[in-house]
């Protein structure tokens, strides 16, 4: 039996074919892409559970196919790239990727974080992608943000890190499980990325309700603190 359908995507055949060697091993079913816009029309057809997909590639590269696939679907997505920089990072993170590979890797440590990804994404998947407070609405299963009944654009990981937040209210979260649970790996960058999203965020939701607001627990990290008569 398959473990899963995986996309990868690079233009360089070397690493497709060894990829597809590894997660094969694994009992991974692997379909190969060699740019963006196959890619993108390879999705829509293989429908894979999840992607490795590069940044620096021909005809469409890895942020323009990361934000055209976050339009439309969750399916996780690793990034691998030659660049370490903590702006690539963050960039590819911004978009709605779920992890992150450097150039030159372990092909045994890229299938773990595939195994880890699809772990986290199964879990996610059972439970619900709608979230509901007064004038706020949230849908994951179309990255939908509706404030005050009106629908509001957001980048895919502040809608993550509201999601997180208002799916567990009033539980405090420290700035690393955020980053660990939101971005979904061990972020090596800037803890204070998180308090970029959050500050973003609190300028959509000012006044919004005050039944629910987006607090910050000093020395601690953040929580979606809900009023006790105010309900779900």
């Amino acid at each position: 039996m398959s473990a899963g359908k995986i996309m990868v995507v690079d233009d360089d055949s070397n690493i497709c074919e060894l990829l597809r060697l590894y997660l094969e091993k694994e009992d991974f079913e692997v379909v190969l892409a060699y740019n963006g816009a196959e890619a993108l029309e390879m999705f829509d057809r293989e429908k894979p559970e999840l992607i490795l997909l590069d940044i620096m590639m021909p005809v469409l590269d890895g942020w323009q196919v990361c934000r055209e696939i976050r339009k439309k679907s969750t399916c996780p997505i690793i990034m691998l790239t030659a660049k370490g920089e903590v702006f690539d990072k963050v960039l590819g993170l911004e978009l709605g990727a779920d992890d992150y590979v450097v150039k030159p890797f372990e092909a045994k440590e890229v299938v773990a974080r595939v195994k880890a990804v699809l772990r986290r994404s199964g879990k996610s998947q059972q439970k619900s992608k709608v979230v509901q407070f007064d004038n706020l609405y949230i849908n994951m299963e179309n990255y939908e943000l509706k404030i005050r009944c009106k629908q509001v654009d957001a980048p895919p990981k502040e809608m993550e890190l509201l999601f997180h937040l208002a799916s567990n209210p009033n539980r405090v979260f420290t700035r690393d499980q955020l980053l660990d649970e939101v971005w979904g790996f061990e972020y090596y960058g800037d803890s204070r990325t998180v308090d970029v999203h959050v500050k973003r965020l609190r300028e959509k939701l000012e006044g919004v309700s005050n039944q629910w607001t987006l607090k910050t627990v000093w020395g601690v990290g953040y929580k979606f603190e809900v009023r006790d008569d105010s309900g779900q």
